[in-house]
């Protein structure tokens, strides 16, 4: 845990921690930009099997937090997200604002989350909406998820080590607590991204066509220095989302090194 910043805070970052060590996060934030998420029964059923197997908090954006029981939050916390696009934007990889830290505060969440594409063509508005976000967790004491990816026009290998290397680097200077990143798939690579970055770093969970494949891969995460996991469609997608998030758990609150322990 950070040793700074104010007690409310502290106080959060401890509450999404509850099955130290680790952090899994299950990201259902697909919807606005891809659809209907895909899974058998309703919202509500899904986050109970998502508490029950074990998962430490859930992403959602603030129209979906009406669906759910505030009950299915004793064992769970809530992340609520603060940006969104759509795929059938003209340009998919912008994100702009849909929800603020005082309505996530009102809403009884733990924490929020923000998307930024490094290298989109709209790299300037989303960091700038990172950076504002941030001052704000900083006033009211939220803990702050920056989802980073490296997207855009002139990205090749959106997994190349250094770039996302710089990508999380651009989070952390700018105040956020947690990172989300796709890494690659080299352990020798993510061991030096982890150890650069100064802040937690959350494997992505990638391809929701291979389910045995994104766990083997998240679990060569954690050996290698991944602090947690945020996979989302490799949960909700699966016949049994809650035997997925149970397998995650596993891997992840058994995982040696505690969150922000470096």
């Amino acid at each position: 845990m950070h040793a700074n910043g104010s007690f409310a805070r502290r106080l959060r970052l401890r509450r999404l921690h509850r099955h130290q060590p680790g952090l899994l996060v299950v990201p259902l934030d697909h919807a606005i930009g891809a659809g209907p998420l895909a899974h058998r029964g309703t919202l509500d059923g899904l986050l109970a099997r998502l508490a029950e197997g074990g998962a430490d908090a859930v992403v959602l954006h603030k129209g979906a937090v009406r669906r759910v029981r505030p009950d299915r939050f004793r064992e769970m916390s809530l992340i609520l997200h603060l940006n969104a696009s759509t795929g059938l934007a003209a340009d998919p990889d912008a994100k702009y604002p849909v929800a603020t830290v005082a309505e996530a505060l009102r809403l009884g969440a733990e924490a929020v989350s923000v998307h930024v594409n490094v290298g989109s063509r709209t790299e300037d508005r989303q960091i700038a909406h990172l950076a504002a976000t941030a001052e704000q967790c900083d006033r009211w004491g939220v803990p702050l998820l920056a989802m980073m990816y490296v997207r855009g026009p002139a990205v090749t290998d959106g997994r190349d080590p250094e770039l996302v290397a710089h990508a999380l680097i651009v989070a952390a200077e700018l105040g956020a607590d947690l990172v989300k990143t796709a890494l690659p798939d080299d352990p020798t690579a993510i061991a030096r991204i982890t150890a650069a970055c100064p802040v937690p770093v959350l494997a992505a969970g990638g391809d929701a066509t291979d389910g045995e494949g994104a766990i083997a891969r998240l679990g060569a995460a954690l050996r290698a220095g991944a602090s947690g996991v945020a996979a989302g469609r490799t949960v909700f997608t699966a016949d049994d989302p809650g035997a997925v998030t149970a397998r995650l758990a596993d891997l992840v609150h058994g995982h040696r090194i505690p969150v922000g322990a470096r």
